[in-house]
């Protein structure tokens, strides 16, 4: 007996075998079921070598897949590490460890070699697992998988409703989880959120399997776990929100030189940056480009609840900015590898214009065909640069080979090639 149905014995599983809705609402055809408590209870915290040992023996020793979420504290400390792990496998039942009093979880992840991870939006947890040694071999990713079965609400919460008729209580999410000791309230919603995972993954397998996209989803998820760690981001000052407002190379040192500022206080201090000073007050201070503390002191963002040393370095940045010669300032923009944006194609090529007019039409034909978000049929820029530049001789073999050179998985290539071929013929 699943999980899913120790927790309904008393009150009837409300489940449809995972089909996703026909109407964009919810499958399940009675009320759903508030889950309140985990099964055995909320665990105790793991935060000392010997209760972690205890944890691997125990996981090492489970059976079948195994169910695994990380809490972070974005908006609230530096950077994406993780504050709560929890885990899920039949014989092992739930825990919960935390990261910070045990930092090398390599020695859990080495026990799990081999074990298929299962987790909901797994790139987001998979760079905080790896800084603390946790890497999946093999993994099923509930989200995809529920993108690629044509659910129109892929959250973990809609999930969990609409497939086994149960609601999680999602209130937790955003909270600050590197706080200690942890509120019993969020380990509770922490151990709710893998409570059921093993048994989303099995109803959303034979969806999978019922519409023959279950090899899809495998090679996906292989792609997922094969995948190396993300190159670290270039100029990621560039991402500020409201850039598009700064035009003058002179502006955009500026927004280089308080970002960088901004990032070495965040992470010394071990706070959001976002917490330090707000992207709209770097953007403020670019556009105004103030002469001196008083001048900047007035811009919205440097109130008066800006102490005088801290406007002084925010000050000594934009001095910094206004002091470098023509060649040190930062290009408007950042080189292109790609293609151009689209909006440049009909005036650049034309004909490029038409095919990826073409391409898109089909591919977005294709997708709602195969009743599935575009994206995960076929990554957009993948076409982008298909119809740019496409293969001399457009057939099937050159395209198939050019998508693979893209990094489509063979699915894809099976699937997209006849639609582009055409495309790029028309």
């Amino acid at each position: 007996m699943t999980d899913a149905q120790e927790t309904a014995a008393d009150s009837s599983l409300r489940t449809t075998g995972g089909a996703p809705p026909d109407d964009g609402g919810s499958s399940v055809t009675k009320a759903p079921i508030p889950l309140l408590e985990p099964r055995e209870g909320i665990p105790p915290v793991i935060a000392d070598s010997s209760a972690l040992a205890d944890v691997i023996a125990a996981f090492g020793a489970g059976s079948g897949p195994v169910a695994v979420d990380a809490e972070r504290a974005s908006g609230y400390r530096y950077g994406q590490r993780a504050y709560l792990v929890q885990l899920r496998r039949a014989g092992a039942g739930t825990a919960l460890i935390d990261p910070v009093a045990c930092p090398d979880l390599s020695a859990l992840g080495a026990a799990l070699s081999g074990v298929e991870w299962v987790l909901h939006a797994a790139t987001q947890d998979l760079p905080c697992l790896r800084e603390i040694g946790m890497v999946p071999t093999r993994l099923f990713d509930t989200e995809l998988a529920g993108r690629l079965a044509g659910f129109p609400r892929v959250g973990l919460g809609a999930m969990v409703e609409n497939v086994l008729g149960f609601v999680l209580e999602k209130g937790h999410s955003a909270v600050d989880w590197s706080t200690r000791p942890l509120p019993e309230p969020w380990l509770r919603y922490a151990s709710l959120d893998v409570e059921l995972l093993v048994d989303l993954r099995d109803a959303l397998e034979k969806e999978l399997d019922r519409q023959g996209k279950l090899e899809w989803a495998l090679q996906e998820f292989d792609a997922i776990a094969s995948a190396p760690p993300a190159e670290p981001r270039k100029d990621p000052w560039r991402r500020t929100s409201g850039m598009h407002k700064v035009r003058r190379r002179r502006q955009l040192a500026v927004v280089r030189e308080l970002w960088q500022t901004r990032d070495r206080i965040a992470q010394k201090r071990d706070v959001s940056p976002g917490k330090v000073l707000s992207d709209a007050a770097i953007v403020e201070a670019s556009l105004a480009l103030p002469a001196n503390v008083h001048a900047l002191a007035a811009l919205n963002g440097f109130g008066h609840r800006t102490g005088r040393r801290q406007l002084e370095q925010w000050q000594a940045a934009v001095d910094r900015a206004k002091a470098l010669t023509d060649s040190q300032l930062p290009a408007p923009g950042q080189p292109v590898t790609g293609p151009p944006p689209p909006r440049a194609w009909a005036d650049k090529d034309p004909v490029a214009a038409a095919r990826l007019v073409a391409a898109r039409a089909a591919v977005s034909a294709l997708a709602e065909q195969l009743n599935m978000p575009q994206e995960n049929l076929i990554s957009p820029d993948t076409v982008r640069r298909v119809c740019w530049e496409p293969p001399k001789a457009a057939d099937a073999d050159s395209v198939a080979e050019a998508l693979t050179g893209y990094g489509a998985r063979p699915w894809q290539v099976e699937l997209v090639t006849p639609v582009l071929v055409a495309a790029l013929s028309a």
